[in-house]
């Protein structure tokens, strides 16, 4: 499968219409390798319309393809979804705050612990979030 179809796969998967501006911002999202603000997205596309990438992200949030993430540095990041993610509970994982860097980072394959909840309380959502420094910050 080439770049462009994967793109298109990932919008179909999630029954978004496929965009130019839709494209350019998932494949942005895509290849940061980390989760993004709306200002590192406005940075990033600097010739898109600020309103047009904030409706790409609530379109996104809305069909599950992205998700949302406060790191506690103040705005929103977002990163992209598994293919298998409902956002669901079950689907959360852990975040890294980088203090030096302010990048914040998917660890996929880090699962949050589970909270045994006392009777009557019902969860819909988590944020655990691991703050350090990163890798990259580290070697420098």
């Amino acid at each position: 499968m080439d770049e462009s179809a994967y793109y298109l796969d990932k919008l179909a998967k999630r029954d978004i219409k496929p965009t130019a501006i839709r494209l350019l911002v998932l494949k942005s999202m895509m290849g940061a390798g980390r989760a993004l603000s709306l200002l590192d997205l406005e940075t990033m596309l600097d010739t898109v319309d600020k309103s047009t990438i904030s409706r790409a992200i609530t379109l996104f949030l809305a069909h599950h393809l992205i998700h949302s993430i406060d790191d506690g540095s103040g705005s929103w990041k977002y990163a992209v979804c598994d293919d298998s993610c409902n956002c669901e509970v079950q689907d959360l994982h852990s975040h890294f705050y980088c203090e030096k860097c302010h990048r914040t980072f998917c660890l996929k394959k880090t699962h949050i612990p589970v909270i045994d909840l006392p009777e009557g309380f019902t969860l819909d959502s988590v944020n655990y979030v691991l703050k350090g420094v990163c890798p990259d910050c580290a070697r420098k």
